[in-house]
């Protein structure tokens, strides 16, 4: 009897600490809602207001008449598909390259690529910005695409999934007649895609946060993408709360949904190549 009471209050005291857990996470996003449906004076009000307000259009439409959200939001939108989509083909090439083909220098080359994660990103600022005014590319949306398409950590963890591939299966595609190209988008590229939708998600949270690049190569205020544009909300006399918490609703709303439409690959994707049999 004393055994079953003290499972019992193990089970009680892990499902109150669960829900704590959940409530911690989740109320920071419920309270971002709240606000972008309330006026700016009724955010910090007190007692707080829990329920959603009625002033959803108005803050919407004064958001669009101060950063023209539905631009800045197709800016994002078209850099991020862009350089996911690029950059999701690069890694697992590359990472193809360096976990089933032996050739010279292979090993020096792949430490020297996780040796760039190391270096600060402030620093390349100066002369990458350099290089795109020498190309004349500022202001334009490859000046943003470019310059990380081959990124390090999205390489490696392509690589440690791509050992998990047998050599046999990649040897008997070549007796069969498969040349390389095919054996990589017909047989390696399919068994590749929960680390595929792992690297995916990834690199589109990586650019669809990235500020500080943005703030730099777009100077134009109609090339401005989503972050870049909500900081300028962020006015020295007056501050719209209600339109930033608008704002940063609408800029998380695109990552969620990617996350739930990948979640199903990702788990495994970010744990393929973590064990070794």
């Amino acid at each position: 009897m004393k055994k079953r009471i003290m499972i019992m209050l193990r089970k009680i005291g892990l499902y109150s600490a669960l829900l704590l857990g959940v409530i911690l996470s989740v109320f920071p996003f419920y309270w971002m809602f709240i606000g972008a449906t309330n006026p700016s004076g009724a955010i910090f009000s007190v007692p707080p207001n829990l329920i959603p307000g009625d002033h959803l259009v108005e803050n919407f439409r004064n958001l669009n008449e101060g950063v023209g959200i539905i631009r800045v939001m197709m800016n994002s939108l078209i850099i991020a598909v862009t350089f996911t989509v690029i950059s999701v083909m690069i890694s697992a090439s590359a990472g193809y390259a360096f976990a089933k083909y032996k050739f010279k220098g292979r090993d020096p080359i792949f430490f020297t690529l996780l040796l760039a994660i190391m270096i600060p990103y402030h620093v390349t600022l100066i002369p990458l910005f350099q290089l795109m005014a020498d190309l004349d590319w500022l202001n334009t949306y490859r000046a943003v695409i470019l310059p990380n398409l081959a990124y390090p950590f999205a390489i490696f963890l392509m690589r440690q999934n791509m050992r998990s591939v047998p050599d046999a299966l990649i040897e008997a595609a070549r007796v069969d007649g498969a040349g390389e190209f095919k054996i990589f988008f017909t047989i390696i590229l399919p068994t590749m895609r929960p680390a595929l939708a792992a690297v995916a998600i990834f690199l589109f949270m990586f650019q669809w946060n990235n500020f500080l690049w943005p703030l730099v190569a777009l100077g134009d205020s109609s090339m401005h993408t989503l972050p870049v544009a909500l900081s300028g909300l962020v006015g020295m006399s007056r501050i719209d709360y209600g339109q930033i918490m608008l704002g940063t609703t609408i800029s998380t709303l695109p990552i969620m949904i990617f996350f739930l439409l990948l979640q199903k690959q990702f788990i495994s994707g970010i744990l393929g190549g973590s064990v070794k049999e």
